[in-house]
């Protein structure tokens, strides 16, 4: 047995399978980048002047800018933890050990893998995980 069979899973989904979800994970790190680049020109951008307004409302305008980039960088950042997400999921496509749960080995339903395509845990795995918490 070489090294590369003893590091994949005897339960696997097939390379078909696994290509169809290389192909959905690819669209969603496109739409991922795609919005992180949107989040980061807003944080960066200063579009919304506030010259002209009286000096009342420009505090309160100024205030909201400042809430709105703050939340923006929130957004940005989990953005960006959930493109790191689905790189290591395309990594584990390479591998072929991408949908086995890593706390039972089983296989992870299709449904799930295809709304998180990130999860590396079964829905009842993760369900004993909540409880013991």
């Amino acid at each position: 047995m070489d090294d590369k069979t003893k590091n994949t899973p005897s339960v696997r989904y097939s390379d078909e399978e696994l290509e169809e979800f290389k192909e959905l994970i690819l669209q969603k790190l496109q739409q991922a980048r795609e919005n992180l680049a949107q989040l980061s020109e807003n944080i960066a951008g200063g579009e919304n002047s506030t010259d002209d307004t009286a000096p009342t409302f420009k505090i309160l305008e100024e205030g909201y800018a400042v809430s709105q980039k703050e939340e923006n960088a929130k957004l940005a950042a989990r953005t960006e933890k959930y493109i790191q997400n689905l790189e290591f999921a395309l990594m584990r496509i390479e591998n072929k050990t991408y949908g086995v749960c890593r706390a039972t080995g089983k296989l992870i339903p299709k449904e799930r893998l295809r709304c998180v395509p990130t999860t590396t845990i079964c829905l009842d795995a993760k369900m004993k995980e909540k409880r013991k918490k």
